[in-house]
């Protein structure tokens, strides 16, 4: 039966379009179950109708036509109770209900099974045969076990369906759909999707044996010099939004051609008498299937870029002209596998979105994306994306969502997210010089996280008070090695200037989980139960100590370093940590650098260190919690899986608690703590933060101004008041209506949708 499932999931994978899935589906299931008739119906969600689609053994000319309401009929019995109905004589069920035009009265027995998608029915499996029995426990697991195999290739079907602008009935229609990815980089950008598929394609080049070897090797050099050349142009192209460490993105891909890498293994192939065309193809395909295979998450996301690469050079190969695109204005970027050189190609203004199907918040182009500003969404595995060329889209980067021939209502709802976006965007000027302070008198420092260049232009025009969370790990991620002491130092000493003589929390090398370095690579079963941040660099006390002395060596002069330490689950760490921190001071104190020792703190990110608060405060001078890990080891949610995204929520009760204790405990302490991550950057929930007392708020510089925005209209005593409401409440669906209604009755609804999860 296993064997047969698989064979049918298979089939119906390889169907053209919805129609032919559900005609796949029914015959193949009759043909399993021995059964005179297997029908689907599909729930049509704006009429609320069950729809019959697709049947083998009823009328044909009922389908499309017989369809019945979730409180009509055994399909709709089905629905409503999300289980399998099994039925020795369905005439005698009270909710029967007869439909001449199926012919259905000849058959007695009934099995229906609900066809359901995340949480949601999307229809119904029915089998029906002549005579009277009761179908068998074994035919009642194979249909439910069909029902829930197939539930997510009908919705993605459906998807397609609705992305071709085909209704049901094959008519032609504009329908909404949604797809659900990763949030690549916060956001809101409506606009007109522009597909960009590979110039070539290696997969379909043949082996060919050629004579004249020489006449190959110079068509392989001459492409390998105009790919060359186009990476350093549009390396140029971007030098003005990136710092030179960032633009080495660039410099990877000409290490690749050059004559001791890919470049020099086509070059031996050709060599035995291939021609370059399919040398390439071998040469680019073995290092692909390598990358695949790895288990590191960092080192998988460099096979688009060696897939990007053999494509440009295929181009030249065969001497086609590059794709000619036609930017439209408001385009959002679309492809299988977006790489840094496809953003470098879209004419300056033009671009307000990307969407990739492949990849990760942590690719490449995620991290370029977050640096320019550009909403993005990765990992949309389920968007037909060859299929959306020219039609409107709309890219929610904050949820990781994409909407596609979006209805006029959502349409308006985002344009007037974007178009708060600008608004606000526009008085920065005047906002930006004014402290954010309530309406009855309550002070709140804003900062910002950093990690690129491009953060700190940004942070300043928007009147950051300083760096709450500086990302030292971005230098080592895009480095082909680990960084001196002297390149770190000079890094360090950047943004400690740019910002002087406001204070920079420079966090501690935090690796692993979903940050990886492809020279320093970690393979593991379950990575963010694993080797990662402290116990990393605790473990290579020699990569903590040069960062260290580059950290204080830069603070000199200036001195408005803070150093976080973070994944702390325990006091030893930190002892450990500490001790390494005095030793770096001694070693740069006796070089003849005079510098103070910087205040040193930790990060509030695992369950453990929120039950030892106290404990902690005592031997730091201050605290951070990283909202983004603690609601994610909290609620056992992975943030990066779309599937869980429902899940991970930093409006659930139990990651309020937890931050109310962790804010309690260290003032009892008398020390200071701060906030970072998405939580602190959501203009409804830093009204929350700052009633839970949280000294500092730390977020990405894109939303400052709303935060602050938000805050200066709230009173710091009816923030307390709501506070205190909400945290009697046990569901976070609730704790997210009543904060919305709250602010929105006080005229502040303006700046809660963008980021406030299901209102839109």
């Amino acid at each position: 039966m296993l064997n047969t499932l698989r064979k049918i999931v298979q089939e119906v994978n390889s169907a053209k379009d919805l129609k032919a899935a559900l005609g796949i589906i029914v015959l193949r299931v009759k043909e399993a179950m021995g059964s005179q008739v297997c029908s689907v119906y599909l729930l049509d969600p704006q009429a609320n109708r069950f729809v019959l689609m697709a049947s083998e053994g009823l009328n044909k000319r009922s389908i499309g036509r017989v369809s019945m309401a979730p409180n009509e009929g055994l399909v709709g019995l089905v629905g409503t109770r999300e289980e399998p109905l099994n039925l020795e004589d369905a005439a005698a069920h009270p909710r029967y209900r007869y439909f001449a035009e199926t012919g259905e009265e000849r058959f007695a027995s009934f099995l229906g099974a609900p066809i359901i998608h995340h949480r949601r029915v999307v229809g119904v499996l029915v089998v029906q045969q002549k005579e009277r029995r009761q179908f068998d426990e074994g035919e009642e697991a194979f249909l439910v076990t069909m029902s829930a195999q197939l539930a997510g290739v009908i919705a993605h079907a459906e998807a397609t369906g609705s992305i071709r602008g085909l209704d049901r009935a094959g008519k032609a229609r504009h329908q909404e759909a949604k797809f659900v990815g990763v949030p690549g980089s916060p956001g809101a950008a409506v606009g007109t999707a522009l597909v960009v598929l590979p110039p070539a394609d290696l997969e379909v080049v043949p082996d060919k044996t050629v004579a004249d070897i020489g006449s190959e090797l110079q068509l392989f050099q001459h492409a390998l010099e105009g790919v060359r050349s186009d990476m350093r142009t549009l390396s140029a192209k971007l030098a003005t939004q990136l710092r030179p460490e960032e633009r080495a993105l660039f410099d990877v891909y000409l290490m690749m051609l050059d004559d001791a890498s890919l470049g020099s293994e086509v070059t031996q192939v050709i060599k035995t008498g291939q021609w370059a065309q399919g040398a390439l193809r071998q040469v680019v395909g073995e290092h692909v299937s390598r990358f695949e295979l790895m288990d590191d998450a960092y080192l998988r996301e460099r096979a688009s870029d060696v897939k990007d690469l053999g494509r440009r050079l295929l181009a030249y190969l065969q001497q086609a002209r590059q794709q000619t695109l036609v930017y439209p204005d408001n385009t959002i970027l679309v492809s299988e596998e977006l790489t840094p050189a496809m953003l470098g190609e879209v004419p300056e203004g033009k671009l307000v979105g990307l969407v990739s199907v492949m990849g990760s918040g942590n690719s490449h182009v995620a991290i370029l994306a977050r640096a320019m500003g550009i909403p993005t969404v990765m990992g949309l595995v389920d968007l037909p994306y060859s299929k959306v060329d020219g039609i409107e889209m709309i890219v929610d980067g904050y949820h990781g969502e994409v909407f596609t021939n979006p209805s006029e209502i959502l349409r308006k709802q985002y344009s007037a997210v974007v178009a708060d976006e600008r608004e606000l965007a526009k008085g920065l000027d005047a906002l930006r010089e004014l402290p954010c302070v309530t309406t009855d008198g309550h002070r709140i420092p804003l900062w910002v996280n950093t990690g690129l260049l491009a953060d700190v232009a940004r942070a300043q025009q928007r009147g950051a008070e300083g760096v709450g969370l500086y990302r030292t790990e971005v230098p080592f991620m895009i480095n082909q090695r680990f960084p001196s002491e002297k390149e770190q130092l000079a890094i360090y000493r950047e943004q400690l200037v740019a910002f002087h003589p406001l204070p920079v929390t420079m966090r501690s090398l935090d690796i692993g989980g979903d940050k990886s370095l492809s020279y320093f690579p970690i393979h593991e079963e379950n990575p963010f139960l694993g080797w990662r941040g402290i116990r990393v660099t605790l473990d290579h006390p020699e990569i903590f100590l040069v960062q260290a002395r580059a950290m204080l060596k830069a603070s000199e002069g200036l001195n408005n370093l803070r150093i976080l330490l973070p994944m702390i689950s325990g006091t030893h760490e930190v002892e450990e940590a500490m001790h390494l921190i005095h030793r770096a001071w001694g070693e740069v104190r006796d070089e003849g650098t005079d510098v103070p020792m910087p205040p040193v703190g930790v990060m509030v990110e695992i369950p453990a260190a929120v039950y030892l608060t106290r404990e902690l405060s005592r031997q730091v001078d201050f605290l951070s919690v990283g909202s983004n890990d603690l609601t994610q080891y909290l609620l056992a949610v992975d943030r990066n899986n779309p599937r869980v995204a429902d899940l991970y929520d930093y409006l659930h009760p139990a990651v309020l608690q937890a931050l109310q204790h962790v804010v309690t405990e260290a003032h009892a302490e008398g020390k200071p703590v701060s906030i970072c991550g998405e939580m602190a950057g959501d203009p409804a929930a830093a009204v929350l933060l700052m009633a839970m007392g949280f000294d500092s708020l730390s977020m990405n510089a894109t939303n400052l101004p709303k935060v602050k925005w938000m805050l200066r209209q709230v009173s710091y005593a009816k923030s307390r008041e709501l506070l205190a409401q909400l945290m009697k409440i046990d569901n976070p669906q609730v704790i997210h209506s009543s904060l919305q209604l709250a602010l929105k009755n006080q005229g502040l609804g303006r700046m809660i949708n963008p980021q406030a999860p299901k209102t839109l």
